[in-house]
């Protein structure tokens, strides 16, 4: 059969697809086709799911590979051998893909692939079944030794694939044991083709053929006596032929070990192994580790070079060595069984040994995470760290997919392991659980002991050490260890850099993240925006979408909702385009979402936001947890609870470093709260300590003396000094406009409406409902005796606009629900915002098509939709919404 060539792939965590699991095992010589389980097969294969299920031996996996060859598939097969370490969800369907490209079936790019070892993202699957659905030749997949699977996931997700593929997947199904899958249901419901034991049992012309194909010429007692003898298992009919090729009279043999058997792995070992010259021994048992052979690691192995010789020939003997596609072998599961059992007992120190042998050879063989794999099972901790570190992939600890896995692996290490390198990855394991004590204790221990020579040591141990000025909160710690990591960087090697370029990310997003806790948000902004520009790899999606979130926290900081939201909605967008899990996203983006919530006077959003959010030892992401907490009790009416979140907050055992604006942002939330419970004093003190420069204090402590009557003439003054800034945020100048407007009105100023009218429409972009909420019975009061600011700002809460008045009116007129949040009702895309933007140009639908590469019936449906989200009906109606909503603003 004909198959297409892979290009090189990994998995999720980092493997290489192994395309000799792609392919079905070569026949050995002595394989005998059996035209009747052939046929049983073309007719069960008519049924969405078939299973060939069979104990170990059945020739289930050779029936299958014939039947694919010499059988009548209704298309070409597609052929994968499950491994334990398929019991990944991302890695199974990492390489199910794998193994539909391997067969020439022309699967299009917008399937995507998996970005996490333990998980699957269900629209790829939803993307899968809908293409295989749409399929005019059936679509057959294979998947050998699927007992593999314990993992229930994959088994769940197989069976969503089979109902919504309407026929046009046929699943085959070879395992030893029953699948977890419904087969009951599929069963009743006629939809299940299935061979069984009994099917694959050998009969009599069929044992006889097997012996035969053996060079054994047997009476026809003999025969009848072995194939009684094995029941009609197939592998242990073959055991008896190889084992009877050495006895003088065959005849006489095969009935005596009959009698004489007391259980497979004694005759295996009895009749199998020790028939075998010692130099093959020796290779089967240390060959026994390992699941697939190559004659090169044999040789590792033994230590000597008879491995490619010795391999060939147990192949050639059928003495259960399967010849894979890439030269590379297979021992018999049954047999490697018995090999590993007996090699334990034997020497129970030589598999460590073996371990370490073979993590040398595939190092050198280029195929470093096998080789880490091997270093760890072998006990080699300082070897499986210097492989880590060569490689720049200590990143890979906190920022890759496969993080999870590797901190597990390496918080096994033992204390013994004390070499620089190892040093260095324990200082990544703890700085990764945040544990910053101990992690720079690891650092302070590995970084006197470098080589200057060592450049990966060494940018590893600067990316590390900014890591650590993160949490510390420290950024000239954070800043000089990003900077040294870069300059090394540029005398690194250059395959490790391009393979994994989180190390030097994480360190501008660690040092955005330490000068956002100092307040320096332009500085700030710079470093996270080179992070969330780093390649678009697996292991940077979760540090791109955490820098895009912290961006997004300073335009929230800077009174700029909308514009935080939009970031981080596009910060969602990217990381399901990756195939970044929910859990592995950080809880900031929520947290600014929350906030934005809450502006916009929508409590249930905020609520719903926060649902999953959860402390941590990160103090951005926890000092903004408290803070947007302590927001939704005062939205809540309850400012004691408010001022009790900020107390926690306050005590939180956080960064060395203090924070400029965590300090300010707590005691403008508190003189918010005192305000809400009608404390004045409270208030004016609450803010009588922090710096006066930052807009939103300056706004806070305006209001408090305001309400307090104390210099009130320099209160407005400063507060009209804020409404003229052109650099403040929405929020900020919609409050001063309404605390002007409220001073005004109060002195009987006739600029009074006009004030509110400017904080109308400096609110009307965002739908910044809340602030007029906060001083709702006067907006109230204003809008009755001015209603045509009510007509036109309909946008504003039920409540605050006059009873019978004309947009309220109008709005019931019509069945008009109070407005919602600012923003569409569903995000527009990135080539829905394209589409925009260029309309936006006067281009015409078939000039947008030729600009963006899309037929023109494609740009209709994006401008169709973007009509549906934003409530519109013409393209200039949805240009002015978009404008009044900045959804096309520049970055």
């Amino acid at each position: 059969m004909r198959r297409t060539p892979l290009p090189p792939v990994e998995l999720p965590n980092g493997d290489p697809v192994l395309v000799t699991r792609l392919e079905p095992p070569l026949a050995p010589a002595a394989f005998l086709r059996r035209d009747r389980l052939v046929r049983r097969l073309d007719e069960a294969v008519r049924f969405p799911v078939t299973l060939v299920n069979g104990p170990a031996g059945a020739g289930k996996t050779l029936l299958v590979a014939d039947w694919t060859e010499h059988g009548q598939p209704p298309g070409r097969p597609a052929w994968l051998t499950v491994e334990a370490s398929d019991d990944s969800p991302g890695c199974f369907w990492s390489y199910v893909l794998a193994a539909l490209r391997h067969a020439g079936q022309p699967l299009p790019a917008r399937i995507g692939a998996p970005a996490d070892a333990d998980r699957v993202e269900p629209s790829l699957l939803l993307r899968l079944a809908d293409w295989i659905g749409g399929r005019d030749e059936p679509v057959v997949l294979v998947l050998d030794e699927f007992e593999q699977i314990t993992d229930p996931r994959p088994a769940e997700q197989l069976h969503e694939l089979v109902r919504h593929t309407r026929g046009r997947l046929r699943l085959v199904l070879v395992g030893r044991t029953e699948p977890l899958l419904p087969l009951h249901r599929y069963r009743a419901e006629g939809r299940l083709g299935e061979i069984r034991a009994a099917d694959l049992a050998m009969r009599l012309p069929e044992a006889e053929g097997v012996l035969r194909r053996h060079g054994l010429d047997l009476g026809p007692d003999t025969v009848a006596a072995v194939h009684e003898r094995v029941a009609g298992w197939s592998a242990g009919l073959r055991l008896l032929a190889l084992a009877a090729q050495h006895a003088d009279d065959p005849d006489t043999y095969l009935k005596q070990i009959g009698a004489e058997h007391t259980g497979v792995p004694d005759f295996l070992l009895a009749e199998v192994l020790r028939t075998q010259p010692a130099h093959t021994q020796d290779l089967l048992l240390r060959t026994s580790l390992f699941p697939r052979l190559h004659p090169g690691l044999a040789d590792a192995l033994t230590g000597r070079q008879d491995g490619g010789r010795i391999l060939a020939g147990l192949h050639r003997a059928n003495a259960f060595v399967d010849l894979l596609p890439g030269g590379w072998y297979r021992l018999h599961p049954l047999f490697a069984e018995t090999l590993r059992l007996h090699l334990h007992a034997a020497d129970p120190g030589l598999p460590e040994e073996l371990h370490r042998r073979a993590a040398h050879w595939f190092d050198e063989d280029g195929q470093q995470r096998a080789a880490l794999e091997h270093a760890v099972a072998g006990g080699a901790w300082d070897f499986a760290a210097r492989l880590l570190i060569d490689q720049l992939a200590v990143g890979e600890l906190s920022a890759g997919p496969s993080a999870g896995r590797l901190r597990a692996l390496f918080s096994r290490m033992p204390p013994t392991a004390h070499t620089p390198d190892a040093e260095l990855v324990r200082a990544a394991v703890r700085l990764s659980d945040e544990d910053v004590a101990a992690g720079v204790r690891a650092l302070d221990r590995a970084e006197p002991r470098l080589s200057p020579e060592d450049t990966t040591a060494r940018i590893t141990a600067a990316g590390l050490r900014a890591g650590a000025g993160r949490l510390l909160g420290s950024a000239e710690l954070a800043g000089g260890a990003a900077r040294r990591a870069h300059r090394l960087g540029r005398s690194a090697p250059a395959g490790p850099l391009h393979r994994h370029p989180e190390l030097l990310g994480q360190a501008d997003a660690d040092l955005g993240s330490a000068l956002l806790w100092e307040g320096r948000f332009d500085e700030a902004g710079e470093a996270l925006a080179a992070a969330a520009a780093a390649p678009a790899t697996a292991t940077t999606a979760r540090l791109r979408h955490d820098s895009q979130s912290r961006l997004a926290l300073i335009d929230y900081l800077r009174g700029r909702p909308g514009r935080a939201e939009r970031r981080v909605r596009r910060a969602d967008e990217e990381a399901d385009r990756c195939g970044l899990p929910a859990e592995a996203r950080t809880d900031l983006g929520d947290v600014v979402l929350a906030g934005a919530a809450l502006e916009h006077d929508d409590v249930a959003a905020a609520r719903d936001a926060l649902r999953h959010a959860e402390p941590s030892g990160d103090p951005v992401l926890a000092v903004g947890l408290g803070l947007v907490h302590a927001d939704l009790r005062l939205a809540q009416g309850d400012p004691d609870a408010a001022l009790s979140e900020l107390e926690r907050t306050r005590r939180l055992d956080l960064a060395e470093h203090p924070s400029p604006w965590c300090a300010e942002r707590i005691a403008v939330a508190a003189c918010a709260a005192h305000l809400a419970a009608g404390r004045v004093e409270a208030a004016v003190d609450a803010v009588a300590e922090v710096p006066g420069g930052a807009p939103d204090s300056v706004l806070a402590s305006c209001s408090a003396r305001l309400a307090a009557g104390h210099d009130a003439d320099d209160a407005l003054s400063r507060l009209d000094l804020l409404r003229t800034d052109a650099a403040i945020g929405s929020t900020t100048r919609t409050r001063a406009l309404l605390l002007l407007a409220r001073a005004g009105a109060a002195h009987a100023d006739a600029a009074g409406p006009q004030l509110l009218a400017q904080a109308l429409r400096a609110a009307e972009p965002e739908r910044l409902r809340r602030p007029f909420r906060e001083c709702g019975p006067w907006v109230r009061h204003q809008l009755l005796r001015h209603p045509g600011l009510a007509e036109a700002h309909p946008w504003l809460p039920d409540d605050l606009l006059p009873p019978a008045g004309p947009a309220r009116t109008r709005r019931q007129a019509v069945g008009e629900a109070a407005p919602g949040p600012a923003g569409p009702v569903d995000p527009l895309t990135e080539r829905e915002r394209d589409v925009l933007a260029r309309v936006g140009r006067m281009m015409s639908t078939q000039e947008i098509a030729d600009d963006l590469f899309l037929s023109p019936n494609t740009v209709k449906t994006h401008l169709k939709s973007i009509n549906r989200k934003l409530a519109t009906t013409t393209r200039r109606e949805a240009l002015r919404t978009a404008a009044r909503m900045h959804l096309l603003d520049e970055e």
